[in-house]
């Protein structure tokens, strides 16, 4: 409104400035002065790409119509808008003076101030929902540390916050304000920011249209030269103020893209050295029932990240302490992309190797709106689930063969007939806030017993009674505890990379969330050292 008032009331022939004929006319009359003044050019558009970043909270078709019909319109009626305005009015008392606030009419600066500070911290929201989406991303790939994501909607999976990520951009905005002091250094740093972006993602783009879309290679080349030729123009005349604050943004990619460099390697070394020492079940299966150690009396539950295969923490345990559960359930726990996994679907059981081995992999699966239940909730559907395979027939009713890993969904959450007196009194609901003490006085350790009258077979019956006897002489949480290191005669890149970066990434960046529910007086870690 501001913009068209100007243009109307000043000069209404601004709109032929629309023209590229005047933008070709003012670089070939101004030249080099002219290309160095396109980094602040650049700053015009700034701010109006950060929309594109709220991508998690709406959908493509809605950003796409408010660019098209407000924002790109509003943009040009308010820079047309301030050139009538200058056009006018040659002479001012400093160079100050000419912005966007002297074109504004005096009774509405005011105003106008208020709006845009608001609009700052639209803009601001909208860069912060971005870094969020950006690092969850990276983290799910294995190309950042893990941290802390709380999904904030149950319906759309993009809206989400992070803690951590959230402070530091607080600490780095107050550090670049106070350290620069200078907008003019801000803006050159923002301009080189925004215009790499532009270029990274014009190549991207270029890969998108042959790889994805299946297009002519000819036309992602013309797409490239095209979008690409206009934004290194504009790349090279800011990269000239790199020593006008424009360095900034460099400095903080490359500490950010070795953060994730290291994590990423570390990363994928550590898979390997889990994938290349993982125990096979044919081993296992040459040690016999009683797998060459003594069965003690209990159930071991043993985390792990594989969902195949015995990992190394277990052979690494027996090996230096030859004793075991006589029940061996292999926990993976996953995180799955929709808001709430239904409770018929969140145990996934299997058997390893013959019945008479008693070993067991149950993957169970929570979506990113799930609260991880209690520790005595967990165990009773766990056991449960198990049960439940048990009474099915296990291996043989779902088509497994001896030392497979072939799951079935177990439906979890009802009473089995084999919990005779396992009422529990008083669980412990993820959804409502109960005082600490009246939990610890109200819960009570379910029982499980098998009735004598239930219809089963009889070899089924002799595996459900020892896993009934198991859970009542108890349950151990076994959780491996690892640590990485350059081997011997690796290169000093490799030993600093290794034993100092990635293992510092390690030790403060956030580990598994199920973790934080296991009963530290049932839990039991296991170290073991990654020679990588």
């Amino acid at each position: 409104m501001i913009g068209l008032y100007n243009i109307i009331h000043w000069n209404h022939h601004v709109y032929r400035a629309l023209s590229p004929y005047y933008m070709y006319q003012f670089l070939k009359k101004t030249q080099t002065g002219g290309w160095k003044s396109l980094g602040g050019i650049l700053l015009c558009v700034t701010g109006s790409e950060a929309m594109y970043a709220d991508l998690g909270h709406f959908s493509q078709k809605s950003i796409q119509i408010a660019f098209i019909s407000v924002v790109y319109p509003a943009l040009v009626l308010a820079y047309m808008g301030q050139a009538a305005y200058i056009s006018q009015h040659h002479s001012f008392e400093n160079n100050y003076h000419i912005g966007f606030y002297v074109s504004v009419p005096e009774n509405l600066r005011y105003p106008v101030l208020v709006i845009a500070i608001l609009a700052a911290v639209v803009g601001s929201q909208a860069i912060i929902t971005g870094t969020f989406s950006i690092i969850k991303q990276c983290s799910a790939l294995s190309c950042f540390p893990g941290v802390k994501i709380v999904h904030t909607s149950s319906t759309v999976h993009g809206q989400i916050y992070i803690p951590e990520i959230n402070w530091i951009l607080m600490i780095l905005c107050l550090a670049v304000t106070i350290g620069f002091n200078n907008t003019k250094h801000l803006t050159n740093a923002q301009g080189l920011a925004v215009i790499t972006v532009m270029l990274v993602t014009t190549c991207l783009m270029s890969l998108v249209i042959v790889l994805c879309w299946n297009k002519s290679i000819f036309l992602a080349l013309g797409f490239l030269l095209f979008f690409g030729s206009i934004e290194v123009l504009y790349f090279s005349a800011t990269l000239v103020k790199f020593h006008e604050g424009a360095w900034v943004p460099i400095t903080l990619s490359f500490v950010f893209m070795i953060v994730m460099s290291v994590w990423h390697y570390g990363t994928i070394k550590k898979y390997e050295f889990d994938v290349q020492n993982k125990v096979s079940v044919n081993w296992l299966l040459n040690l016999g029932p009683s797998l060459g150690i003594v069965r003690v009396r209990g159930i071991g539950l043993i985390h792990t990240e594989l969902m195949s295969g015995i990992p190394a923490i277990f052979s690494h345990f027996v090996t230096n302490l030859p004793a075991f559960h006589q029940v061996l359930v292999f926990l993976c726990v996953k995180s799955v992309p929709v808001p709430h996994v239904e409770p018929e679907e969140r145990f996934l059981v299997g058997r390893i190797g013959p019945k008479e081995y008693r070993l067991y992999r149950v993957i169970v699966r929570y979506g990113y709106r799930d609260v991880q239940q209690d520790d005595l909730e967990f165990e009773k559907d766990l056991i449960n689930s198990i049960a439940e395979f048990i009474r099915g027939g296990g291996s043989d009713q779902n088509g497994s063969v001896e030392g497979s890993d072939k799951l079935s969904s177990i439906r979890s959450g009802s009473i089995p007939p084999w919990e005779e007196d396992g009422e529990v009194n008083g669980l412990v609901s993820p959804n409502k806030e109960i005082n600490e003490q009246t939990v610890a006085q109200q819960r009570k350790k379910p029982r499980f017993v098998l009735p004598k009258s239930a219809q089963v077979d009889g070899e089924i019956r002799t595996e459900l009674q020892d896993l009934m006897d198991a859970r009542e002489a108890g349950m151990s949480f076994i959780l491996g505890h690892s640590h990485m290191k350059a081997k011997s005669g690796s290169s000093f890149v490799k030993r600093i990379v290794i034993n100092f970066i990635y293992e510092f990434l390690r030790r403060n960046s956030r580990g598994a969330s199920y973790a934080a529910n296991i009963p530290h007086a049932s839990t039991l870690e296991v170290g073991m050292v990654y020679q990588v």
